[in-house]
């Protein structure tokens, strides 16, 4: 199971080109479509209260975990939204209430959920190692963020529980712009029936999640009947797709992966420096300095320059000159996870490269799989069906989707040919700071990885258009999922409090 998740983990988890996971039979031409569960049924919903102690504070407060149907203009309900709120009591409505999903496309909110934010998240191991097996502790999660947050967490359509309903073709909410306006439709939703729509508003993401953001915060904001926002929390941020694509004649991915590889070389003992942080600012400086000017020349590069530059390169990658001379100076970061640690017979993580592996042999150019998360897996999809089903009361035949299909999924932005092509939707984060003076933004990455490089998040962010006085970053010592790492989860709650009460 495990090896079966990971493998669409690679494709879906974090979308960094193309469609996520495959096509479904339903859509394919010709295949006739699939009915959903009938639409003519009452939503179902489980309330349940609780208290408990978040951020040295004791709270008490209602979960409510249920169905949430969005509907045609006719009335006709299309799909059921499953989330879990949780709202501290007595109920405040000039308290703040953040929106939290993950990425993928095609991920639950399981992980922000029972990893980072929850009022209960799973204990798995901190330091890189495997998850094991069963069973996984669920323990109190003193770093939810329920002291200074209302909190609902979102499973966008064919993720969690949600689903399309009745003759609803589930692909109608598959595309960056067609899942906005579902989750932007939802929160508008729950804001009517909660009566929140003067409350301080926060949404947040991970991984494809910040993707998700961006795009909702334009459904949000982008229009005449505003949700007027207070910010966004970009975790693992991934918002320019063209920059990062990882295909040939594409020089911009090797400079931005650059500053990641040389944090994982340094973890592994494969270079040497008095700090990360000195030593990922000196390859953001060779990156775009030595570096870039190296790759852009193309074949015209002379060969001192070359040589000059591959030195550095070796020193920052701790990849031996003979094969950086082979790969033209230019390494996947696909080929960096198996040849960094080759000579111990290692493989290192995507997600997270702290994580290490061993193949089925040693001579291969990629791993067979990603440690990080095949490292982690089970004791999420433990912990969420344990937790919803029983602690929140829930009860449903459905399986709870944490990584599922949701292709072929829609990329394009709208805006013509040009668009199209280079997905980016960090403009839509520097028109709404543009345009709302009281919105802020949030970013937080990790050092070690790979699938949304921290220097990638750093350019998208840092362009032309995007204010940049009301954009906070932190930077966290692991990788994509940061809150996996005792430290780092702390220490995200940390800056994420301060955050919301720095409004």
């Amino acid at each position: 199971m495990k090896r079966r998740l990971a493998t669409i983990a690679a494709a879906a988890a974090v979308a960094l080109a193309g469609a996520a996971a495959g096509v479904q039979a339903q859509d394919r031409p010709g295949a006739e479509k699939a009915k959903g569960p009938p639409a003519d049924r009452a939503p179902q919903v489980s309330v349940t209260r609780h208290s408990g102690s978040f951020g040295g504070e004791r709270v008490a407060y209602t979960a409510t975990a249920g169905e949430t149907f969005l509907r045609a203009e006719d009335g006709t309900a299309r799909a059921s939204i499953f989330s879990v709120s949780y709202v501290r009591e007595p109920r405040d409505p000039d308290r703040p209430v953040t929106f939290l999903f993950n990425g993928g496309p095609g991920s639950g909110s399981v992980w922000l959920h029972m990893g980072a934010f929850g009022p209960r998240r799973v204990a798995i191991p901190s330091d890189g190692s495997d998850d094991g097996a069963p069973p996984f502790p669920i323990v109190d999660n003193p770093d939810s963020l329920l002291d200074v947050t209302d909190l609902v967490f979102i499973d966008p359509v064919s993720t969690g529980f949600s689903h399309a309903l009745g003759d609803t073709d589930p692909s109608d909410y598959y595309g960056v712009t067609k899942d906005a306006q579902s989750v932007a439709q939802f929160i508008r939703l729950w804001l009517n029936e909660n009566g929140r729509w003067n409350s301080p508003k926060y949404l947040g993401g991970e991984s494809y999640g910040t993707t998700r953001t961006a795009a909702v915060l334009n459904q949000l904001e982008g229009g005449y009947n505003d949700v007027s926002l207070n910010g966004i929390i970009l975790i693992s941020t991934i918002l320019d797709f063209g920059a990062g694509a990882d295909t040939p004649g594409n020089e911009m991915s090797y400079i931005l992966n650059l500053p990641s590889m040389a944090a994982t070389a340094l973890y592994h003992g494969k270079a040497q420096a008095a700090s990360v942080e000195s030593f990922v600012e000196e390859a953001r400086r060779f990156a775009i300095g030595p570096y870039a000017h190296a790759l852009f020349q193309g074949s015209a590069l002379p060969a001192e320059e070359r040589a000059s530059v591959r030195r550095e390169l070796a020193r920052f990658t701790g990849l031996s000159e003979a094969y950086l001379d082979q790969a033209d100076l230019r390494v996947l970061p696909n080929r960096f996870y198996k040849e960094l640690l080759r000579d111990r017979g290692l493989t290192i993580g995507r997600l997270d490269a702290r994580y290490t592996g061993r193949d089925y042999d040693n001579a291969g150019e990629t791993p067979d799989n990603d440690p990080s998360f095949y490292g982690i897996d089970g004791g999420y999809s433990a912990a969420i069906n344990q937790h919803v089903r029983e602690t929140l009361g829930f009860r449903t035949d459905r399986s709870y989707v944490t990584i599922g299909r949701v292709g072929p999924w829609d990329w394009r932005l709208g805006g013509g040919r040009d668009e199209d092509v280079y997905l980016n939707v960090a403009p839509y984060v520097g028109r709404a700071l543009r345009e709302n003076s009281g919105l802020r933004v949030f970013v937080g990455q990790g050092y070690y990885d790979f699938a949304t490089p921290f220097f990638a998040a750093e350019y998208s962010l840092s362009r032309t258009g995007i204010p940049q006085e009301r954009i906070h970053y932190e930077y966290y010592g692991s990788g994509h999922m940061m809150y996996v790492r005792d430290e780092d989860r702390s220490k995200l709650s940390r800056d994420v409090r301060a955050f919301i009460r720095g409004r």
